[in-house]
């Protein structure tokens, strides 16, 4: 009887650390590109990031035409115009600046590109053909790991909710990590997108598709956003917890896109495709329902990660810990400012049949550590209003 369950485990190169981004034009180059397309969005183009991504790709001789037409929560429509954008400029490599919506659309791009069909095509698990083209991510928020991920999300408009495309295909070829670019985030998109990194590493780390390398990065990215989240947010320019909190996301992002996700993503793509809020907002909203909701199929490893939230959890019972676990996360997303719930957020009662569909038939809910059915789904998000 094998010890361990057979598990592949997927990242691309990438490097970490304070000035990251300025090898673009090193990566290109060797790339053989001649025509960069740089996909990213006019608040970080506005934060500056843009001019020096340029200036390091034309001091190689590479040029560049520039892709901004994209919204949070990158949609199908924009993702096409992208790829009409890339075929019309002449471009040969993509680079992606940006947050998780930037580093989506970039993905889908260049798949939508190889593959001559709508992104609709690839929703699901292994659905892209052929690979897009080259692709260097240089992520400017410490939150989703877009950058090392195989995961791809995009809003299906006419539908109203957000579709996963999982597959190897759309795992970048670099990424390149550089906590300065971080310094830009206000204080709403830390909170957001450090509690995605929260919750990407909770979910991995309890996932059914867990393994003991993903184990390793789950627990440490919880450790480190956990002691790290309010001081980048107290503090917008401490370096030292804009380092921890990117090496976090970094973490997280080699966790779930190896052991997959669970229910709050599955609940979170609905509603976030529903209501277009911010990824790491609904995911927030969510979070301590779903542990709730979870914490009985696997209590050690809610133990484990009550540890390594700093949590004393000696002595109890595991109705106590439950309590205790689902209390701390309640109470650091309301100290992170997101506070509320869903009612407050335009989401009725009558609207939970439709987001309970589309959260069932997410691809993230296969490795759930607890079967959901669509009644459990319905009841999350009526406790969650």
């Amino acid at each position: 009887m094998a010890l361990y369950e057979m598990r592949k485990f997927v990242a691309p190169e990438f490097i970490f650390g304070v000035g990251a981004r300025h090898r673009v034009g090193f990566y290109a180059r060797n790339m053989m590109a001649r025509r960069v397309m740089v996909v990213s969005d006019p608040g970080v183009i506005a934060a500056g990031w843009l001019d020096g991504v340029l200036a390091d790709l034309a001091e190689v001789g590479i040029e560049a035409a520039v892709f901004k037409d994209l919204t949070p929560n990158p949609k199908d429509h924009e993702v096409m115009a992208g790829a009409a954008f890339y075929a019309r400029e002449r471009c040969d490599v993509i680079v992606a600046l940006g947050g998780g919506s930037v580093i989506d659309c970039a993905k889908a791009i260049g798949i939508v590109h190889t593959n001559g069909c709508s992104v609709l095509a690839f929703e699901g698990t292994d659905q892209v053909e052929v690979p897009g083209p080259p692709l260097i991510c240089i992520p400017t928020t410490a939150g989703t790991a877009a950058d090392i991920s195989q995961f791809c999300i995009v809003v299906n408009s006419d539908e109203r909710y957000k579709m996963a495309i999982i597959s190897k295909t759309v795992v970048p070829d670099v990424a390149l990590v550089d906590p300065e670019t971080t310094l830009s985030m206000d204080s709403r998109l830390t909170a957001c997108t450090g509690l995605d990194a929260l919750t990407h590493a909770i979910e991995a780390y309890v996932s059914t598709a867990s393994s003991p390398v993903v184990d390793v990065h789950a627990l440490a990215a919880v450790k480190l956003v956990w002691n790290n989240i309010e001081t980048a947010l107290a503090l917008p320019g401490d370096m030292p917890a804009r380092e921890n909190m990117l090496l976090g996301s970094l973490q997280a992002g080699l966790a779930f896109s190896n052991a997959s996700l669970g229910a709050v993503h599955a609940l979170a793509h609905s509603l976030g495709g529903f209501l277009d809020l911010p990824h790491g907002e609904c995911n927030a909203l969510l979070l301590e329902h779903v542990v709730r909701f979870n914490i009985a199929t696997a209590p050690e490893r809610y133990q484990q990660i009550g540890e390594a939230m700093g949590l004393d959890l000696r002595g109890m019972n595991e109705r106590e810990r439950a309590k205790r676990i689902t209390a701390e996360l309640g109470a650091l997303r309301q100290r992170l400012g997101i506070a509320d719930s869903l009612a407050a957020r335009g989401v009725r009662s009558a609207d939970i049949p439709e987001l309970a569909q589309h959260a069932i038939n997410d691809a993230c809910i296969v490795t759930n550590p607890r079967h959901a059915s669509v009644a459990d789904v319905k009841a999350i998000y009526a406790e969650a209003i």
